[in-house]
């Protein structure tokens, strides 16, 4: 007889019930082929004795294999595999080594074969707990959770059950759409209606579902030599050739994007023109009026990412490019997450009503639709203008935030990090003395409860930059006093 007290792994302080841990070592020896069809297995107070259970657990976990079907009862004889299971080699010693969990991971490769996009390769980053200089995130403090929180039940509340909670519109819900239409027209200048919108899980669904429907391989997409991975990876992931050109204190050399458009036919152009990601500067008027020429004469459609644009400390922001486009050119992609908090999943993307309509039909196969609950009550906070409070709020505290580091900065670690303050958004672009090795000091400062993102991401192919971005919105002052004392000790 099998040693069933050495195969059977049971964990009897675990949560999960010792008769569903017996069934599952069961079926795990038949799927291994150490039980092989037909073989019988002991009695039930026969191996509770091996195991030292109770046979009403063998009972329980034998019943849950015969509903299975991978046991059978024969009448006066006992119970066996079932005489239908294929027969399965037993593994070897060293291969069953193996496929054992280590540490809680299974380390069992598939056995089929798959491309790994190197291109997928970077780890998505998480919010940090404690002290942080983050990517540029917002204080989830601030968020109005109470109002949400009063919208999101008054959802479950009002209106038709059967409407609200069934399928609902793939574009999003009509209510939020009106409200964000009528936002976007007033803040940002756009002429738009809800039927111009479809809202998403986030900006980066937003780039996703374009790129799926605009470029096709061998097509070329350029963005600034700087730039958020999010949306070269979505343009890879599509087929297309990134190509890109040089970013200054201007933002994006179009002048360089034009000399391009001679040489080669361009699809996309990746633009974050309000604070260019990750170095914050502000496309420059001109360079605004020109890349919109250039979209008209030579055809590429601008992917405008305003991904902070609620957050400008120097009066009314510029306005973006899609408020200036006559032509259809501009698709615009913002989000909710860096006004309210990254966990509320809801972006939105601004468009023509022919290319809203394919990305919706495209979105519908992976996402069948998005939280219409919480874009309802997102819709009723714009309404209320709450969302409009919120925003005022938030930039207050954000502009003193912003100010109080970089005078942090300026006083306390002038020779070892330049910076220019930024006219908005919710981080500095930070570049550090060459003689501080930026990943190194980024560790031990993590050990020291800082985060500080080494700044690898942004390096470019031939030359490292040794920069960073640094978050200021998400800690309070106190915080930010704390961080830059740690950051000072680790230079």
């Amino acid at each position: 007889m099998l040693p069933y007290a050495t195969l059977l792994h049971l964990d009897k302080a675990s949560a999960t019930p010792l008769y569903v841990q017996v069934s599952e070592g069961l079926g795990q020896l038949i799927r291994a082929g150490t039980l092989s069809a037909g073989q019988r297995l002991p009695g039930t107070r026969l191996l509770a004795n091996q195991l030292a259970l109770n046979r009403q657990t063998i009972v329980a976990a034998y019943d849950d294999l015969l509903t299975q079907g991978w046991l059978e009862s024969r009448a006066g004889s006992g119970t066996f595999v079932a005489d239908h299971m294929p027969g399965v080699l037993p593994q070897t010693l060293g291969d069953w080594q193996r496929t054992q969990p280590v540490n809680g991971t299974s380390t069992r490769q598939p056995g089929y074969a798959f491309e790994q996009r190197t291109y997928l390769s970077r780890q998505a980053p998480g919010s940090p707990s404690g002290l942080r200089f983050d990517d540029g995130l917002p204080d989830a403090r601030l968020a109005p959770l109470d109002e949400l929180s009063r919208a999101y039940r008054s959802y479950f509340r009002w209106g038709n059950p059967q409407a609200h909670f069934g399928y609902n519109d793939t574009k999003g819900h009509p209510f939020l759409r009106d409200q964000l239409s009528a936002h976007l027209n007033e803040t940002r200048g756009l002429q738009t209606t809800a039927d111009n919108i479809l809202i998403t899980r986030g900006s980066i669904m937003g780039i996703h579902l374009t790129s799926q429907v605009l470029l096709r391989p061998g097509d070329v997409v350029v963005a600034g030599e700087t730039t958020w991975t999010g949306a070269t990876m979505n343009a890879r992931q599509a087929g297309a050739q990134v190509l890109t050109i040089p970013v200054d204190a201007h933002g994006m050399n179009v002048e360089a994007l034009a000399d391009l458009c001679t040489r080669q036919p361009i699809r996309m152009v990746y633009v974050t023109p309000h604070h260019h990601y990750p170095t914050t500067v502000t496309l420059r008027a001109d360079r605004r009026i020109r890349l919109l020429q250039l979209a008209e004469q030579y055809g590429f459609a601008i992917l405008e990412d305003d991904y902070d644009y609620d957050f400008h400390y120097l009066g009314r922001p510029i306005l973006p490019l899609a408020s200036t486009d006559s032509q259809g050119m501009v698709i615009y992609i913002g989000s909710l997450t860096k006004s309210v908090a990254p966990a509320f999943r809801v972006g939105y993307v601004v468009a023509p009503t022919l290319l809203i309509d394919e990305l919706a039909r495209l979105r519908r196969i992976i996402d069948r639709q998005g939280d219409p609950a919480l874009e309802f009550a997102i819709g009723q906070l714009f309404q209320t203008g709450e969302m409009k409070r919120h925003f005022r709020k938030a930039i207050r505290t954000y502009e003193t935030r912003r100010d109080h580091l970089c005078a942090l900065l300026a006083n306390e670690l002038p020779e070892q990090i330049q910076f220019t303050k930024p006219d908005g958004g919710l981080a500095i672009w930070a570049t550090f003395n060459r003689a501080i090795d930026l990943p190194a000091m980024a560790d031990r400062a993590g050990k020291r409860g800082l985060y500080l993102s080494p700044g690898l991401v942004h390096n470019l192919p031939d030359r490292p930059l040794n920069s960073t971005r640094m978050g200021f919105a998400s800690s309070t002052e106190a915080e930010l006093d704390q961080a830059v004392m740690v950051l000072k000790q680790m230079m």
